[in-house]
């Protein structure tokens, strides 16, 4: 199904921080109406739909029967799966927020369903929206990386989820995975990876995920691209990517770029929320009917991300190089 009239009926599963970031954004836009939200925590709900103005329901098919025309799915990782199944076997456009999963199978059983349905998707790695990636395509005026090289140096976030394997996939899969995504879209398909971890986790209670992440990442392109992580400070230390081609370094963070050649450096400051706003816009615009290439990131693209972030993980636990399929 898709939407009747020229505007979006939105609705969401989850509602944590992640979702009333993307209901703030969505209430600026005109087309918008924000319709319901579901929870497992009544509570949290209840303070979305007073925040927001959707109306709280009790659970998933609830929100289906309100006819929603998309759906944003702003759950942890372990949740994600059975959630997306439904809202896609329903025909609803899905929006959902990384990681899509813990896991591989499980992503690659709703892309396959994403497929057969042919439902509007989109998945929130926003950094491919940001004007500082259109930039660094032009610098590179189609010029080979050589190297790539993404950190993710920061602390452990407030989640109680976020620091045990088996809710949040690891630093790697939950939040790392921005930086992988960069990595393909800028310098190509990743072939194999090894990597390597001190398994000593981070200081907070019931901690299990590892401490700190080291990967070397060998791409098609012949290029060769390392990302290290850590969770175990007290500070976000540095999230972003460097990459270098012949005479040109560029650096790229979420709020700001860097670029330098032989004629010096170039620095610009970006807003951090403009990708955000963006990667929204996009998905609205794909289910009003105003074109699927909107989208920078569909779950399909999204699911090659996530299969590199998962490639890495078992890499790190079985010790021993992954290939990644073509």
């Amino acid at each position: 199904m898709g939407p009747v009239t020229d505007r979006c009926r939105v609705s969401f599963v989850g509602a944590g921080g992640v979702a009333l970031r993307h209901a703030r954004h969505l209430s600026e836009f005109p087309d918008v109406d924000l319709v319901a939200v579901a929870d497992v925590n009544q509570k949290s709900a209840q303070a979305f739909a007073e925040d927001t103005g959707a109306a709280a329901l009790p659970d998933l098919n609830a929100l289906l029967d309100a006819s929603p025309d998309a759906v944003y799915v702003c759950v942890p990782p372990h949740a994600h799966g059975d959630i997306e199944m439904s809202v896609v076997a329903a025909g609803v456009a899905v929006f959902v927020e990384k990681p899509i999963g813990i896991d591989a199978p499980t992503a690659r059983r709703v892309a396959g369903l994403a497929r057969e349905r042919d439902v509007v998707t989109a998945v929130g790695h926003h950094w491919r929206y940001s004007d500082s990636v259109r930039q660094v395509r032009e610098m590179l005026n189609g010029q080979p990386i050589r190297l790539a090289v993404g950190s993710w140096l920061d602390k452990v976030p407030p989640p109680a989820w976020w620091a045990k394997r088996v809710l949040s996939g690891g630093q790697i899969v939950e939040q790392a995975v921005h930086v992988l995504d960069l990595i393909r879209f800028l310098a190509g398909e990743v072939d194999e990876v090894t990597a390597y971890v001190n398994a000593s986790p981070p200081g907070v209670p019931e901690a299990d995920i590892d401490g700190a992440t080291a990967a070397i990442l060998r791409l098609r392109s012949g290029a060769v691209a390392g990302v290290t992580a850590t969770c175990c400070l007290g500070w976000k230390h540095l999230a972003g990517l460097d990459l270098h081609a012949d005479d040109l370094s560029v650096t790229i963070h979420e709020d700001r770029i860097a670029a330098r050649t032989p004629d010096g450096v170039t620095q610009r400051r970006l807003d951090p929320d403009a990708a955000k706003i963006a990667a929204d816009r996009a998905f609205v615009d794909a289910v009003l009917g105003a074109g699927r290439d909107r989208v920078l990131v569909d779950y399909s693209e999204a699911l090659r991300t996530h299969e590199l972030a998962c490639a890495i993980a078992l890499s790190a636990v079985e010790k021993y190089p992954v290939r990644l399929d073509g």
